[in-house]
Formats: C-alpha cells, sequence, structure tokens
C-alpha cells in the first residue's frame, strides 16, 4: 500500500471503491514542532473524469487500484486520440487528450516502457517511464565555456515541452527529461 508521501503524479489509487489518478501533489511543512507533514493531492476519477482535492498526512496509506497492468508502447497521434500497442498482443489501446493531462508532452513515436492500467478491459490510464529521450527542437546558440556556470536556458522539445538546460547545449542533441519533475537530466 503507498504511503500518502510517496505519491507521484500518474499513481494510480482506490478511493471508495474508485480508481483515481494522482494529477497534483503538493506537500506542505506545518510551522509547528512535531506537526506532520501535510500532502495536498488533487485526483481524477478515472470513471467520470471529475476531480477530487484531498488532504492527507505523509504516514496515512491509499489503497492501489487492483488494475492489470500491461506493457505498451506509444504508435501514434490521431486527432484527439493518442494510440498505444500492447507489446505482447498488439492490442491497440486509445487515450484521448484530456486522459493524458501533463503526459503527452513526454510521448514521442516508438516510445516503450509505457505501462498501460487496465480495468475490465478498458484503459484507465498509463504510467510513463522515469526518464524520456528527447531531441532539441529549439534554443539560443550554445556558448563556448559556459559549462563551468550552472546557468541555464529555454529549450523547446518536439512535443511542444519547454525546459530549462545548460548553456552549453545546442539545438538537435538529444537530452534526458525526467518525466516526474518535467526537469532536465542529463544528455543522452
Amino acid at each position: 500500500m503507498p504511503k500518502a508521501s510517496d505519491l507521484k503524479r500518474g499513481d494510480i489509487v482506490e478511493i471508495n471503491e474508485t480508481p483515481y489518478a494522482v494529477k497534483l501533489v503538493e506537500s506542505r511543512s506545518p510551522s509547528s514542532r512535531g506537526a506532520s507533514t501535510l500532502y495536498k493531492i488533487r485526483f481524477n476519477n478515472l470513471k467520470t473524469g471529475q476531480k477530487l482535492d484531498e488532504s492527507y498526512k505523509g504516514d496515512d496509506f491509499l489503497k492501489p487500484a487492483d488494475c492489470i497492468r500491461v506493457k505498451v508502447q506509444y504508435s501514434y497521434h490521431d486527432g484527439d486520440n493518442f494510440v498505444f500497442m500492447n507489446t505482447e498482443d498488439y492490442t491497440q489501446y486509445s487515450l484521448n487528450d484530456d486522459d493524458l493531462a501533463g503526459q503527452k508532452e513526454y510521448l514521442s513515436e516508438g516510445l516503450e516502457g509505457i505501462t498501460a492500467l487496465l480495468m475490465d478491459d478498458s484503459v484507465l490510464g498509463i504510467e510513463l517511464p522515469t526518464s524520456v529521450d528527447l531531441e532539441i527542437v529549439e534554443t539560443a546558440p550554445g556558448i563556448k565555456g559556459s559549462s563551468a556556470t550552472a546557468r541555464t536556458k529555454s529549450a523547446i522539445l518536439p512535443t511542444g515541452l519547454d525546459v530549462q538546460v545548460p548553456e552549453y547545449l545546442v539545438t538537435g542533441e538529444v537530452i534526458k527529461i525526467n518525466t516526474g519533475t518535467g526537469k532536465y537530466m542529463s544528455r543522452a
């Protein structure tokens, strides 16, 4: 059973026998001594799409949703739908833009390592790999000798994601992005 402090975006839990996906986690540390950290979590009901905001202490346990996890590969984008293919039996699953809010910026054609969450043969959502490799499409020119400082610049990736990267990186380089935080990790 996951603790509230261990939850991250994309996790699926069961609240009142309904599956919910974690969309946003905020932690608040109280100023008084001995008080525990509070976690304000925004959930998305996977059946109706409604939002639910709850607050938990860090050591509160939540029940994981009873769903089947299968490995899938991202195939293509078709209008408002994103199509994924099961890597074992080649079954295709579709999710729309709203189901993938906050995750679609990390999807590139052929991306593997994705886990689809199935309940009653319908896909509830996906879990992305911890990091993805994407190419820089647009950024300011690299500055020679800037590797000694920790200054950053904005870089645009093919999915439209805008990330802060070190100044020495140039257009065309492939970088590794953390899907949990949305931040630059390293060169790929």
